[in-house]
């Protein structure tokens, strides 16, 4: 059986002028990042605001297990079948961490022949977006630093500050640091810390901000710590939010590259979907809708964490609304979710099966809260039984939900026909009635109780101490509008990794809440949420190579 990586490479890609031609962007508009990736130009979006948006398709999943869901692969096989039949489709997808790249996950660029093209660019380097946001953190690390050296005008206490550097890499070891060592001349001494940096808070806002001047506006409003007086103490007042603007210029244009079927896509932005909301930049979103007629994007994780901010943040904060939601399970995950271990999981078991289903009913049910049509897709694995694929048929069609298998991992947008066909029916039937889960004027406990409970389940929510004072601290700020950021275990519905199926009635504890202030949320974490994760026994890392032709091996 071939690679992702072996397939990506037989692939006869397009030159990417080509590529934006078929998205109907003239070629004074993009920047080429050599023959096959290539930058949007602002100016672009100006010429082309006014055009009707198209069709916004989100796809999410239920909570991922170890036996895998293919996301990423479903929405591109969807986008590649849109074009088959002969309809104007791009992709919007989130770009890349090399961090889970080189650590346990590998690639993220699809799979099979389903991915999007140069696999290997697009995973490692790309067109220098996460280098971009990396040194825009970093340089108001220093700022901060350097301010407190030359005087502290700013009156900050070193013990309070809560910006943290950042690296694009797995490196437990840079958790924790002690920085300013070796003397007055190397600066003041204190406690800080690195994220990976898809954690940032720059890359939060890198995705939401509409143009330059909301980003130099959202930038200036990070909060770097508080001063003796209990204030917030913001890069704007630092004096770093224009350089940190100018650092990020290029890189808020959209990227351009292509399918393995030459489907346009934009790849663009690539948040936590933990620590922050999971999905691509709006300004790609915003560029598809206005360039065709059926825009697929997808967000982090299951729906519970990706589609709920996908809703209550994004569209909350753009006006965006999605017209359908695709929601991807495989009947591997559902027998996981009944008690089946791994390894037996390609036997047919319809008991185990009837068991998981509840957490794919959750799911549902949850995306129904937003009004949105939906419409559950099986990414099909060869063990897939007749008896099990009729099953869940029935069980979601009785749950007023639409309902299609996808082979696109083995067939690329031939096996995404009848998925795309059912999308496209949906569409033309059922009438998206996009709501929000809560209203901005309700408490930011009352908007965490609110998700809890009826996107999770949860009975009851605990607040620690600590959280309680931050919520204090939240309405003296009047953050209180915010809308919440859950950061949870994305393998349960619960706060409890190990809680697969439907759990209910279960108590969260809120250990801490953070406040986003740039990024205009509030960030409530359930439990133990990693920001810079470390690398694995054997990381993949280990795999990867280049020969002496210069092709890249071992990345998948």
């Amino acid at each position: 059986m071939k690679t992702d990586l072996q397939i990506a490479q037989e692939c006869t890609m397009e030159h990417i002028e080509k590529i934006a031609q078929k998205a109907g962007i003239p070629t004074e508009y993009i920047e080429c990042y050599g023959k096959y990736k290539a930058k949007i130009s602002s100016e672009y979006y100006d010429k082309i605001k006014e055009n009707k948006d198209g069709k916004l398709i989100l796809v999410t999943a239920v909570n991922p297990t170890p036996a895998g869901e293919g996301k990423t692969t479903v929405t591109i096989g969807l986008t590649q079948a849109l074009q088959k039949l002969g309809k104007n489709a791009i992709a919007a997808l989130r770009e890349p961490s090399l961090g889970p790249c080189m650590g346990i996950k590998g690639g993220a660029a699809g799979g099979g022949y389903a991915q999007v093209v140069p696999m290997e660019d697009i995973n490692l380097h790309f067109t220098g977006d996460l280098h971009a946001i990396t040194t825009a953190n970093n340089l108001l690390s220093a700022m901060v630093d350097n301010h407190i050296q030359q005087g502290n005008a700013c009156n900050i206490d070193v013990r309070r500050i809560v910006w943290k550097r950042v690296l694009d890499m797995n490196d437990r070891a840079l958790r924790q640091v002690v920085v300013g060592l070796g003397g007055k001349a190397h600066g003041v001494p204190r406690e800080d810390g690195f994220q990976i940096t898809v954690a940032s808070e720059i890359m939060a806002i890198f995705c939401l901000a509409k143009d330059l001047k909301d980003l130099k506006q959202m930038l200036g409003k990070i909060i770097v710590g508080y001063n003796y007086n209990d204030e917030p103490v913001t890069a704007h007042d630092i004096g770093a939010d224009g350089a940190m603007t100018a650092l990020l210029k290029d890189a808020l244009q959209p990227n351009l590259v292509q399918t393995l079927e030459n489907t346009p896509a934009l790849i663009h932005g690539g948040p936590f979907a933990n620590i922050a909301h999971g999905c691509n930049s709006v300004r790609a979103t915003q560029t598809a809708l206005k360039l065709a007629d059926y825009v697929v994007t997808e967000a982090g994780f299951g729906a519970d964490l990706g589609a709920e901010k996908f809703f209550d943040i994004k569209c909350r904060k753009t006006a965006l609304k999605p017209d359908a939601v695709v929601l991807v399970a495989t009947v591997r995950a559902l027998k996981y979710n009944g008690g089946v271990a791994k390894a037996d999981l390609s036997n047919e078991n319809l008991e185990a099966l009837k068991r998981g289903f509840v957490n794919l009913e959750k799911h549902i049910e949850n995306i129904q809260k937003f009004n949105v049509p939906v419409i559950v897709t099986l990414n099909h694995f060869v063990a897939d039984t007749d008896a099990e694929v009729a099953y869940i048929k029935q069980r979601c069609e009785e749950m007023g939900a639409d309902f299609e298998v996808a082979h696109v991992w083995a067939d690329g947008g031939a096996g995404g026909k009848a998925l795309a066909q059912k999308v496209l029916h949906t569409l033309e039937n059922k009438k998206s009635n996009f709501t929000l889960l809560y209203e901005d004027n309700m408490t930011i406990e009352q908007k965490i109780n609110k998700v809890c409970k009826e996107i999770y389940g949860a009975g009851a929510v605990n607040f620690t101490p600590a959280a309680k004072k931050t919520l204090q601290q939240i309405t003296k700020l009047g953050f209180e509008h915010f809308p919440v950021c859950m950061a949870k275990t994305q393998y349960s519905l619960s706060d409890d990794p190990n809680v697969l199926g439907r759990p209910e009635g279960f108590t969260v504890t809120v250990k801490e809440i953070r406040i986003s202030a740039g990024a205009g949320f509030i960030v409530a974490l359930l439990g133990d949420i990693m920001t810079m994760p470390g690398l694995p026994k054997a990381p993949a890392a280990l795999n990867i190579d280049i020969d002496e032709s210069g092709n890249i091996v071992g990345l998948f």
